[in-house]
């Protein structure tokens, strides 16, 4: 497991808060940093939660603002509306406080009164034993990894885009064209446009973008052999998931749920089931730690073909 780079978070801390979070804090387990102003300091590590004596100001939370927006708020707008900053590193700051409305719209949000760092790590190789399920005869096979939160789905996805990317020497596989629409930022956790993680020599990504609009830039504009994004919900998104197979472009998504059941009876999901975009299902859960893969599905013979 790739560790934690704790300089780029420590930067954006004031010195009351770093005398409590120390380096031995910031560990592998790290996933949250919490901080909100007049309650403790919480640090959630792994199923534990760590609960802090210090109490955070609204002072240290604007000179965290102020550190992670370079001391120019406004130059961050479009990310503050909606509601994070990605910083050097791929961390990314959720952000809380009075939301100004315009139009039905956020156009940002003012007195921040909580900030959520969220850790960011890659694992390199973690996707390694699932490829033979997804590669075959040096083509991609269209997949959905189906996992609840917090149990690793985003960082298995970008570590398949890195081997579909880069190639499998060892599986025969020559390295595809990739194209990531990364709604959220959390695939590449881009920071001024450039990835901070792995994701492939041949992967150009549309960072901030809807996924809706996204597939459809990217096949029209960038040629892309696969296309990746993360957490498709919506019928835009069916949409642009069934002109991306009806253009020939391979896909690798994911969706929050429990298991092959919520796909097929959620009706969002009608449309891509009965066209069979999807040819294999990676459903995830935490019972042995984050990325526990629990079974692999195929649709065509809507059986589980693989199980821990």
């Amino acid at each position: 497991m790739r560790k934690i780079d704790t300089k780029e978070i420590l930067n954006i801390l004031p010195e009351n808060i770093k005398n409590f979070i120390t380096e031995a804090s910031l560990n592998e387990e790290l996933q949250e940093i919490r901080i909100r102003a007049d309650k403790p300091l919480v640090l959630e590590n792994g199923k534990e939660e760590m609960i802090f004596k210090y109490i955070p100001s609204r002072e240290d939370l604007k000179a965290i603002v102020q550190r992670i927006s370079n001391y120019s708020i406004y130059a961050f707008e479009e990310e503050i509306k909606k509601g994070y900053i990605t910083i050097r590193g791929g961390h990314r700051i959720g952000i809380c406080g009075r939301c100004v409305i315009e139009k039905d719209e956020v156009k940002t949000i003012k007195s921040i009164a909580s900030l959520n760092i969220r850790i960011c790590r890659e694992v390199i190789g973690c996707s390694d034993p699932l490829m033979d399920f997804i590669i075959k005869n040096n083509n991609v096979i269209n997949t959905i990894v189906i996992s609840p939160p917090k149990c690793g789905k985003t960082t298995l996805i970008r570590d398949i885009v890195r081997n579909i990317s880069d190639g499998m020497k060892q599986k025969a596989f020559t390295g595809k064209k990739v194209c990531v629409i990364d709604e959220r930022s959390e695939i590449g956790a881009c920071y001024n446009g450039i990835p901070q993680l792995k994701l492939g020599l041949r992967t150009d990504i549309l960072d901030s973008c809807l996924k809706s609009q996204g597939i459809m830039m990217a096949i029209r504009s960038m040629s892309p052999d696969v296309v990746v994004c993360d957490e498709i919900g919506t019928y835009k998104d069916m949409d642009s998931i069934l002109f991306a197979l009806n253009s020939g472009v391979n896909l690798i998504t994911t969706i929050h749920g429990y298991g092959i059941e919520d796909l097929y009876k959620r009706p969002v999901f009608k449309e891509i089931v009965e066209n069979q975009v999807f040819k294999r299902a990676i459903v995830l859960s935490s019972n042995n730690g984050a990325g526990t893969v629990e079974y692999i599905y195929d649709f065509k013979s809507k059986s589980i073909i693989w199980e821990r």
